[in-house]
């Protein structure tokens, strides 16, 4: 509501101007000075708008509960390190006029509330008596009559005249006159009154470790029970992502693992593929600690999912083989030394092609054939850094895990299978010999 205007600006080609985090900067500098007014330079939202970074949402049965709550809060953000532009949705400070019509009075000179409207808004906004389109315009204008603007105010309110069957009547003499407290616009949520805190959170900052030093006040503080406090926002938005990936990387596990029994016919060797894939998200967490970036919830599970796949794919090789040798008579162990000898070229060409591939995301380079230009830093690959980042670098660990830790676990497999067949074998004579 306290919006008085918005100015949109459109930027160079990136490589020709500073990032735009430093031209924000400079125009919340050069603004600073502005007494009473307040200047909140924004990029635009991409995807779905969810508004700044943090927000707080208040919801009670007693609105008169809200405002103090509201006003702590405000004072806490405002306090904490690295926030701006902290704002909340309360009804702005004024006053509006309310005329109350004396219904019992204004009867006996014969007037009613509908022409005492009329004339009041020949004071304020003017009676709409039609439109109409100009020629060079799209849309229709309204046509109002009112006063000029010398008699547009608050004492002409008190000097206003309706016409009546006893002529023209002072409206002073029903008419009260008085001023109210602005209630501005109300926010409802399941029937209770909202109110909403917001702040965004500086460059280089995660709004996350914000949200968190937050919560961790809140826990020191008690507050009115009668109040509700909700995180909205970015907050909400990915903590449903989170949600969302964390049922499709179960989903998928799930499926992997129905496929993988019925074609190996073995729970162990499926156990081996899935546990690959579990452990290939340390190489991901080591790639993303190395280059210095954060966990993207959907960007680094997406990549997550997709380097499933990879490594899956790189150990059904390898077992898949393994199997084809011991059932065709060759020693288990000797099968697993065959196995990683044969299978180490497709392995490492799968791995290494992807990763060459995907290095140009990863350091964020664009490749221009046709004008033979390389750009680095371009605003679109800012896109797919943690992507690929997750893919190559959790790729990169998994082949070690593919090529040394799946063939020792096929080893103790197989040595622990062969052990209990001698058990087994051993006990057999003295079995015989009880029956007999």
């Amino acid at each position: 509501q306290d919006v008085i205007g918005t100015i949109f600006v459109e930027f160079a080609d990136w490589d020709k101007r500073p990032t735009s985090a430093q031209l924000m900067a400079d125009v919340r500098q050069r603004t600073a000075h502005l007494a009473g007014v307040w200047v909140e330079p924004r990029e635009p939202d991409v995807g779905p708008p969810t508004g700044k970074d943090i927000q707080i949402e208040f919801r009670s049965r007693f609105p008169e509960k809200l405002e103090p709550l509201v006003a702590r809060f405000r004072e806490k953000l405002e306090a904490i390190d690295g926030l701006l532009d902290v704002e909340d949705s309360r009804a702005l400070p004024g006053i509006e006029w309310q005329v109350q019509v004396d219904r019992a009075q204004a009867g006996r000179f014969n007037a009613d509330i509908l022409t005492v409207g009329k004339v009041v808004q020949l004071v304020t906004n003017g009676i709409k008596v039609g439109e109409y389109r100009p020629d060079d315009a799209d849309e229709e204008v309204e046509i109002r009559i009112r006063f000029p603007d010398q008699y547009r105010n608050i004492d002409q309110l008190d000097l206003l005249r309706v016409q009546t069957s006893h002529g023209q009547v002072p409206i002073s003499n029903f008419v009260d006159r008085s001023p109210q407290q602005r209630s501005g616009l109300l926010r409802r949520s399941d029937g209770q009154r909202v109110i909403k805190v917001q702040a965004s959170v500086a460059e280089g900052l995660l709004p996350d470790n914000k949200v968190k030093e937050i919560r961790a006040w809140m826990a020191e503080n008690t507050f009115d029970r009668e109040v509700d406090i909700r995180f909205r926002g970015a907050d909400r938005d990915q903590k449903e992502a989170a949600e969302f990936l964390k049922k499709a990387f179960g989903v998928a596990l799930f499926v992997m693992a129905i496929i993988l029994i019925t074609q190996f016919n073995s729970f162990y060797h499926a156990l081996l593929i899935l546990t690959a894939v579990i452990m290939s998200t340390v190489g991901v967490m080591a790639g993303l600690i190395i280059t210095g970036q954060s966990f993207g919830i959907v960007m680094t599970g997406i990549g997550v999912i997709a380097l499933a796949g990879i490594v899956v794919n790189n150990n059904i090789v390898l077992i898949d083989t393994y199997a084809r040798l011991v059932k065709s008579g060759m020693d288990p162990m000797e099968a697993v030394v065959r196995t990683g000898t044969q299978r180490l070229r497709p392995v490492m060409l799968t791995t290494i092609t992807t990763i060459f591939g995907l290095l140009p995301m990863v350091f964020q380079t664009n490749i221009d054939f046709f004008t033979r230009d390389i750009a680095v830093g371009a605003p679109s690959t800012q896109w797919w850094v943690q992507l690929s980042t997750a893919v190559a670098f959790g790729l990169s660990f998994a082949t070690i895990l593919t090529l040394f830790v799946t063939p020792s676990l096929l080893a103790l497999g197989a040595r622990t299978s062969a052990y209990f067949a001698r058990r087994r074998a051993a006990k057999m004579p003295d079995v015989a010999q009880a029956a007999e």
